[in-house]
């Protein structure tokens, strides 16, 4: 694993965040050394996964970069469900080939379909679960009601939605003290003050986080019966919905 150093040296310009080549080599460490909890969240979609994957059905995995989600629920999935694994991004999608390529999975594995495409136009349909891991933070947010939506109406009945997201909160204390926690988070873990700064800025208006009850609003709002935030460190937080079985 590369280790993340794409903003070590200062930029006359920082640009926009993007999901290339450069951090798509990085990016298993990108993650771990910025979001806490990411581990805990990953071995809890594979145990979600023995729960919610049902044999003849689809599952999801929207925004799946180098597929860390993909993988792990194919553990689980029967031999007859089949993964798509979605991103807009060639080089993120160009290297999970590769890795499924490496990995067969054994005579039992899954079909994973991989999705080079925006996902607020992929089609879904006959969904057991599916998987938005820190991705919907990187769609516009006129875009997000629309987008679950799909997602609740493409579930079957007792089916299962997994959101993780960078949050934000009202309270501007509360706010203040989880930002701070989070920046001795990543310093902890070895960014330098510069690299902090300059990711900050290639975020900027590409990351746009929302508040916890903002998220469980909408969930209830496209129908979700069940809607249960389950995990939060700091600024982050990951909620699990799950559609009703009619009564």
């Amino acid at each position: 694993m590369s280790r993340d150093n794409l903003y070590s040296l200062p930029r006359d310009r920082v640009g926009q965040f993007q999901f290339d080549a450069d951090v798509a080599d990085v990016f298993p460490d990108m993650i771990s050394r910025s979001v806490p909890g990411y581990a805990s969240i990953l071995s809890v979609i594979e145990q979600l996964a023995g729960r919610f994957v049902r044999p003849d059905t689809n599952v999801y995995d929207l925004g799946c970069s180098l597929g860390a989600a993909t993988l792990l629920i194919r553990n689980q999935a029967p031999s007859n469900v089949t993964i798509h694994a979605v991103d807009n991004s060639s080089a993120m999608i160009d290297r999970l080939r590769k890795r499924l390529d490496q990995a067969s999975g054994g005579p039992d594995a899954c079909d994973v379909e991989l999705h080079l495409a925006d996902l607020c136009d992929i089609a879904l349909s006959d969904a057991s679960m599916i998987v938005l891991n820190f991705t919907l933070q990187f769609v516009p947010a006129a875009k997000r009601h629309r987008l679950l939506q799909a997602c609740f109406d493409a579930l079957v009945p007792g089916g299962g939605l997994l959101l993780s997201e960078k949050v934000c909160f009202d309270d501007p204390g509360q706010q203040s003290l989880l930002t701070d926690l989070h920046l001795d988070f990543k310093r902890a873990c070895g960014y330098s003050e510069l690299e902090i700064a300059q990711k900050r800025t290639s975020l900027e208006n590409t990351l746009v986080p929302e508040s916890i009850p903002t998220h469980t609003d909408r969930l209830k709002d496209v129908g979700f019966g069940v809607v249960a935030p389950w995990f939060q460190c700091f600024n982050f937080a990951s909620i699990l919905a799950v559609k009703s079985t009619p009564s």
